[in-house]
């Protein structure tokens, strides 16, 4: 099947090629701007609701979902990726399952949840649009969606600051990655209006800033269902 170098697909065809790198960079804390900022800036927004039990979707290797568990929550992984999942599982420390976002979308997933996490996992376009409007059947009456992903001032370097395909880059990891992943740029606006468009009410907007440049890691979006 031919595969369009800028596309959902594209980006799910490089994951399964960087499994073993991306386990390793994870856990021997090789990226920069998770340890010095932005794991704990997901950790502390999720302890900031009174959350039991929580949904990381694009889990990848399970770090989050072993993090919340080891302090009560009960916590469930997905992905899309079955060498992710299997290296999750092998790790333990929560429950994790093999779901991609499509079957996540049309309803595969029966369960609930006080939380749902995305954890710099929506870098798609169509896909991500689909998983937006099946999150809320997910959640609890007062469960909270949370989005942890690239600021897009920062992230927009150069280019005109406008939704749009952009090429991928592994600069900053090891020379055992390859073929890197495409994304999806969306302005502020354009991620407000996907929440809004989705069934969401918008409860907070964190921009955790980087110790050293003071300037935005991350933005991180808190949205409840209307």
């Amino acid at each position: 099947m031919d595969i369009s170098p800028l596309s959902d697909r594209q980006i799910v065809a490089s994951w399964h090629k960087n499994v073993t790198p991306w386990i390793q960079a994870v856990r021997d804390r090789q990226i920069a701007s998770r340890e010095a900022v932005t794991n704990q800036a997901i950790l502390d927004t999720i302890g900031a609701y009174s959350l039991r039990s929580l949904l990381d979707v694009g889990c990848g290797e399970g770090w989050l979902v072993r993090a919340v568990a080891a302090q009560g929550l009960a916590a469930i992984g997905v992905d899309g990726i079955p060498g992710l999942i299997a290296a999750a599982q092998q790790a333990g420390g929560g429950e994790f399952r093999v779901m991609d976002y499509e079957a996540i979308a049309a309803g595969a997933l029966a369960l609930t949840v006080d939380g749902v996490v995305c954890n710099f996992s929506l870098f798609g376009e169509a896909i991500v649009e689909q998983l937006f409007r099946a999150i809320p059947a997910l959640l609890t009456a007062n469960g909270v969606f949370i989005v942890q992903t690239l600021h897009p001032v920062v992230a927009c370097g150069n280019l005109p600051y406008r939704d749009g395909w952009r090429t991928g880059s592994w600069a900053e990891f090891s020379d055992a990655f390859t073929e890197p992943p495409p994304w999806y740029f969306r302005t502020i606006a354009s991620w407000v209006n996907l929440f809004h468009a989705s069934g969401f009410r918008l409860l907070e907007l964190r921009e955790p800033l980087h110790p050293q440049t003071g300037q935005p890691a991350s933005m991180i979006f808190v949205a409840s269902r209307r």
